[in-house]
């Protein structure tokens, strides 16, 4: 599943290909989507792109007359294409510009999502609960620390929680929490404000070096532009259950949490 950098770097692909653009039609060929695409979303025909945004996995193209919310779901994918670029397997909607370009959304899975909203964003249900962006400053260890007081649960399904920070999934959790040193099932409400501390500035550091290097390689995932991330060269424990630690040579263990995957190092993440 594309996790935020790849969001984040689609996001970047595609936006100065929309922006200041007028939507000429929107094509929906097959609009079975996670859910079904509104007859609203229409309304976005004849209006002038002002930004494209990123909340959460959520990219949001924002008119005057309301936004676009995209989803990528399992397999979802966007690309810039020429207008009249034949439809393929999948290309279940184009957002045509009246530049000769368009938008087009490939889901071959048809988990992601196409809807229209009206209202501030902050009223969205998909929006309004969520946690704060990693990589702003309203993630802090004094923030993480109030999210997780009294908790029980392991840390790592309580960094996967978009009520508690957004876009830290699965991958980015198991690299984050083996960076600061933190075993994955520690009880989140244990851990002191010296190693949260250090888990802010590590989840920070990953992500944002994640989206520089072009989003990390999936299976379902290639950028705006068709090129695949790089990242994925770069994890140390994800993927990678059995191997050898990079920092200390033991066998890296794997086991299941909150039905994902973690693997973590029993030596370098003691509990």
């Amino acid at each position: 599943m594309p996790e935020l950098p790849e969001v984040e770097v689609t996001r970047q692909g595609i936006s100065p290909y929309l922006i200041e653009q007028t939507v000429s039609e929107l094509i929906v060929r097959n609009g079975s989507l996670r859910w079904p695409v509104p007859d609203v979303a229409q309304n976005i025909v004849g209006q002038r792109i002002n930004n494209v945004r990123r909340r959460a996995k959520y990219l949001l193209i924002d008119t005057n007359a309301g936004m676009t919310i995209v989803h990528l779901g399992m397999s979802g994918s966007l690309r810039i294409l020429p207008r009249n670029t034949p439809a393929e397997k999948h290309d279940h909607i184009d957002l045509v510009l009246d530049n000769g370009r368009m938008l087009r959304f490939n889901d071959p899975r048809r988990f992601g999502a196409w809807l229209w909203y009206e209202l501030p964003e902050e009223a969205h249900p998909l929006l309004s609960k969520l946690g704060p962006e990693p990589l702003s400053t309203d993630f802090t260890p004094q923030q993480l620390q109030a999210a997780l007081k009294g908790k029980k649960k392991a840390i790592k399904q309580c960094l996967m929680d978009n009520h508690i920070v957004v876009g830290a999934g699965n991958i980015y959790a198991n690299e984050a929490l083996f960076a600061a040193g933190i075993h994955p099932q520690a009880e989140a409400g244990s851990i002191d404000i010296e190693r949260l501390t250090v888990l802010v500035s590590e989840v920070k550091q990953i992500l944002a070096h994640a989206i520089k290097q072009g989003g990390t390689t999936l299976k379902d995932f290639t950028n705006a532009d068709g090129k695949p991330g790089y990242f994925a060269q770069k994890l140390h424990v994800y993927g990678r259950g059995g191997e050898s630690c990079t920092q200390c040579g033991n066998l890296l263990s794997e086991i299941k949490l909150g039905q994902r995957t973690t693997v973590f190092c029993g030596i370098c993440q003691q509990r």
